[in-house]
C-alpha cells in the first residue's frame, strides 16, 4: 500500500473538452441519503479530504435525494469551488418524475446552480437517457445544453445511462462531450467495452465509468434491498468477499483497482459519504493488481458474468 498523498492521484483528459479529471471521482449521491442516513458534518469532511488528496471530480444530480445531495455538496465546496470539476445533471427529478423538455431543463438547472452556490456547473448531463424519448434528447435535450454553455453557464455536455446502445445511439448522432455509465465494467461485467468503449474513443469523448462496486454488491455489507441484480448476482458478491477475507485482501479496493486500470476511462466515479470511504479510494489507488485473485474471481463470477437487467423504455433497454 501507498501513502494517501494527493501525489499518487492520477489526472486524465475528459475527452476533447480540455477538462483534467481525477481517475477517482467523488460520486455524491450518498450525501442524499440515497443508500441511507449520513451525518452531514461527516460528509463535508469527506468532500474536503478527497480535494485535500487530488480527488477533482464531484458527481452530483437533483435526483439523488432529491435535492438533498446538491444542497449538501454545494454547503462542503463552498470557498473551494475553485478546485472542482463540477458535475450535476438533468432530466430526472424523481423516481418517476422525468421532463427532458428544454423549457423544463433550463429551470431546473437554475434550481441546481442556485443549490450548489455557482454560476456554472463543468459537466451538465442528461441523466438516465433511457427513460426519455431517444429522439427528443437528441433534437430538443441536448441543443438546450448546448445554449446553457454558449451563455457560459456549462463548459461541457455529457450523458448518462444504464442501457449502452441507447447512449451509443445519442452518441453517435449528436455531438457530446461525455458519457456515463453504471454497473457497465466492473469484476461482474466488461460489456462497456463491447458496445460503448470503441464509440468513446473514436469520437474523442470523455467516459465516466460509475460503480466499479456493482451498487454495493461488491461490499461487505451487500447491496441495497433495493437492487435490480438476481438472488445468484448478489450470493456471488456474497461469494467473493469471502474470497478475498480468506486471501486476506478488501474485496471493495481489489474491485476500485481492476476499474481503475482501464486507460479508456477518464474517470471511476464511487459514492462517498465519509472519510472512511476516501481513505479506501486512496489506498486502491495505491493498491496493485493481483493477476491471480483476478483469475479466481472471474471464475467465481462466469454463471453470473455480464448479467444485465432491464431499465426505462422497454424500446431503450439493451
Amino acid at each position: 500500500m501507498g501513502s494517501l498523498d494527493a501525489q499518487v492521484m492520477e489526472y486524465r483528459e475528459l475527452g476533447n473538452t480540455g477538462i483534467k479529471v481525477s481517475v477517482v471521482g467523488f460520486g455524491a449521491a450518498p450525501l442524499g441519503n440515497v443508500f441511507g442516513a449520513t451525518d452531514p458534518k461527516e460528509g463535508q469532511r469527506a468532500v474536503h479530504l478527497a480535494i485535500e488528496h487530488g480527488v477533482n471530480l464531484f458527481d452530483v444530480s437533483p435526483y439523488y435525494g432529491i435535492t438533498l445531495a446538491e444542497e449538501r455538496l454545494g454547503e462542503a465546496l463552498a470557498g473551494r469551488r475553485d478546485k472542482v470539476v463540477l458535475a450535476t445533471k438533468c432530466g430526472r427529478y424523481g423516481v418517476e418524475e422525468f421532463d427532458y423538455s428544454a423549457r423544463h431543463i433550463a429551470a431546473k438547472f437554475e434550481e441546481s446552480l442556485q443549490r450548489l452556490k455557482t454560476d456554472y456547473v463543468d459537466v451538465l448531463q442528461v441523466h438516465d437517457v433511457e427513460f426519455g424519448d431517444i429522439q427528443q434528447i437528441i433534437n430538443e435535450t441536448i441543443p438546450e445544453l448546448r445554449r446553457l454553455q454558449e451563455q457560459g453557464k456549462i463548459r461541457a455536455v455529457g450523458i448518462t445511462g444504464y442501457p449502452l446502445n441507447a447512449l451509443k445511439r445519442i452518441a453517435t448522432t449528436v455531438a457530446v462531450d461525455s458519457v456515463l455509465t453504471y454497473c457497465r465494467y466492473n469484476l461482474m461485467i466488461t460489456d462497456m467495452d463491447q458496445v460503448l468503449t470503441p464509440v468513446t474513443q473514436e469520437l474523442g469523448i470523455g467516459l465516466i465509468n460509475a460503480s466499479a462496486l456493482n451498487m454495493g454488491v461488491l461490499t461487505e455489507q451487500g447491496p441495497s434491498s433495493w437492487h435490480p441484480g438476481t438472488k445468484e448476482l448478489k450470493e456471488a458478491g456474497r461469494r467473493a468477499v469471502r474470497l478475498c477475507r480468506d486471501r486476506g485482501v478488501n474485496l471493495p479496493e481489489v474491485a476500485l483497482r481492476f476499474a481503475l486500470d482501464h486507460t479508456g476511462v477518464s474517470s471511476t466515479l464511487v459514492g462517498m459519504s465519509n472519510t472512511r470511504h476516501v481513505q479506501e479510494c486512496l489506498k486502491a489507488l495505491a493498491a496493485r493488481t493481483d493477476r491471480d485473485l483476478l483469475e479466481e474471481l472471474h471464475e467465481l463470477f462466469k454463471p453470473v458474468f455480464n448479467y444485465v437487467w432491464p431499465s426505462g423504455r422497454p424500446e431503450n433497454n439493451d
